[in-house]
C-alpha cells in the first residue's frame, strides 16, 4: 500500500480483519496531502481544513478511532459566501432565503424550482469537453440542463473550485458527484430524487431505531479535529502501528508473479528506503496483493511486470493534476476591528475574469481553532 491517507483506511481496517499490511510511503510522514502545521499557538492545515460524515463508514472511522471527542464544527458552518458583481454574496442556504437573495436572477430562480418539471431526459447526455464514452457528460453540462447557465457560473463553478480546483467542464459528473448521477437515473428530478431519499432514509433509520455510528451528529455538517486534521492521520498511524508503516520508501517497481490462470503466487515489490538501517527494504518484498493510492502521476514512473514480462499500464486515464498555491495570513484578534463571520468564501472563475481577481477563495480558519 502507499501512505495516503485512504492507504492509511484501507490498511487500518485490513489490521481490524486479521490481515498482516505494510505501508509504503514516499514522504517522511503519512497523510499524502493532508498536513497540518503550527507556529507560535497559530495552527493550519495546508491541505483538506475539514471533512464531512456524507458516507456511513466515515462515521464508523470516526467512531472506532475514538475522535467523536475530538471533532470541531465551524460556528458559522451556513454562512457561506460566493462572490458576485465584484462583491461578497451570501449563498442561500434554503428555498425562502434563495427567493430573497439577489445572488441569481429571477429566471434561474423560477428554472430551479421548476426543475422537476423542466428537466431533459437523461437520455440526452452528451458532452463535447468529456470525450471519454465512459464519462459521458461534465459536471458543467449534467447541471446546466438541470437548472441553467447561471446556477453552474455562481453556485457549481466555486463549490468545484472549493474541492477539487477543478473546471466543471472537465470533470466527469458520473465520477465526481455519483450520488447525483444516480439520483438522476433513479428519479430524473434532483430536486424530487433528494426529497424521496432523505425521506426514505429517515424511514430506514426510524425502522432500525437510528443510525449505531454517528449518533446525534449532523451527516452533512462540515467539521476538523481539534489540532486539525492531522489527527485522523495520525490516529490512523498508531493503529497501523509504526513498524509496518515505511516512511521515506519509494516504490521503484512491482512484478506480478502469477499467471493467466492464477493469482495465488502474489507480488514482488522493489523499493528504495531513505532509512539506511533498513538495508533489507531495497529487496524485493513479496506479498499476496497489493493496494495501490498513489497519484497516477507516480504510478506511471513505476516499472511493472507479469510474469517476468514488461507490463504497460496503457489503460490508465490521462490525469491533469492542477498546479495550486495556499496562502496562509494571520492577525491579532485585537487587530481585527469587527466581527467576522463565516465558512469562507468562493470565487466564481466568471467573476475572477471580470473584476481581475486571483484566487480561488478563502477559507477562515479562526472559526475552528478559536484562539
Amino acid at each position: 500500500m502507499m501512505g495516503l491517507c485512504s492507504g492509511l483506511v484501507a490498511a487500518y481496517r485490513l489490521r481490524k480483519s486479521g490481515v498482516r499490511v505494510t505501508v509504503f510511503e514516499a514522504e517522511d510522514r503519512a497523510g499524502g496531502k493532508i498536513r497540518t502545521n503550527s507556529d507560535g499557538g497559530f495552527l493550519w492545515d495546508e491541505g483538506a481544513n475539514t471533512m464531512t460524515e456524507s458516507a456511513l463508514e466515515a462515521s464508523r472511522l470516526i467512531d472506532d478511532l475514538g475522535l467523536e471527542d475530538r471533532l470541531q464544527y465551524p460556528n458559522s458552518q451556513h454562512k457561506r459566501y460566493t462572490v458576485k458583481d465584484g462583491a461578497p454574496a451570501l449563498i442561500p442556504s434554503d428555498p425562502i432565503a434563495l427567493m430573497k437573495s439577489t445572488l441569481l436572477s429571477t429566471k434561474s430562480k423560477f428554472k430551479l424550482f421548476l426543475e422537476p418539471f423542466l428537466y431533459e431526459k437523461s437520455s440526452t447526455r452528451n458532452s463535447k469537453k468529456v470525450s471519454d464514452e465512459h464519462l459521458r457528460e461534465s459536471v458543467g453540462s449534467f447541471f446546466e440542463r438541470h437548472f441553467g447557465r447561471e446556477v453552474v457560473d455562481y453556485l457549481i463553478d466555486p463549490f468545484v473550485a472549493g474541492t477539487s480546483a477543478g473546471d466543471p467542464e472537465s470533470l466527469s459528473i458520473r465520477h465526481a458527484f455519483p450520488g447525483l448521477w444516480n439520483l438522476e437515473k433513479k428519479y430524473g428530478s434532483l430536486i424530487v430524487g433528494a426529497i424521496l431519499s432523505k425521506l426514505t432514509a429517515k424511514g430506514d433509520s426510524s425502522k432500525k431505531g437510528g443510525a449505531s455510528s454517528g449518533k446525534g451528529r449532523s451527516k452533512r455538517a462540515s467539521f476538523s479535529f481539534h489540532g486539525g486534521m492531522q489527527t485522523l492521520v495520525d490516529a490512523l498511524h498508531k493503529e497501523v502501528g509504526d513498524s509496518n508503516v515505511k516512511l521515506g520508501t519509494q516504490v521503484l517497481s512491482l512484478a506480478c508473479n502469477c499467471d493467466e490462470l492464477s493469482a495465488s503466487d502474489g507480488w514482488s515489490i522493489f523499493v528504495d528506503s531513505k532509512d539506511a538501517s533498513s538495508k533489507e527494504l531495497a529487496k524485493n518484498q513479496s506479498f499476496d496483493a497489493v493496494i495501490m493510492t498513489a497519484p497516477l502521476s507516480n504510478v506511471q514512473r513505476m516499472r511493472f511486470t507479469k510474469g517476468g514480462a514488461p507490463f504497460v499500464l496503457d489503460f490508465l486515464p490521462k490525469v491533469d493534476y492542477l498546479p495550486l498555491s495556499l496562502m496562509v495570513t494571520a492577525f491579532k484578534k485585537e487587530d481585527v476591528k469587527r466581527p467576522l463571520e463565516g465558512f469562507g468564501v468562493l470565487i466564481p472563475f466568471k467573476e475572477q475574469q471580470k473584476h481581475g481577481l486571483k484566487t480561488l477563495g478563502r477559507f477562515l480558519s479562526f472559526i475552528l481553532e478559536p484562539t
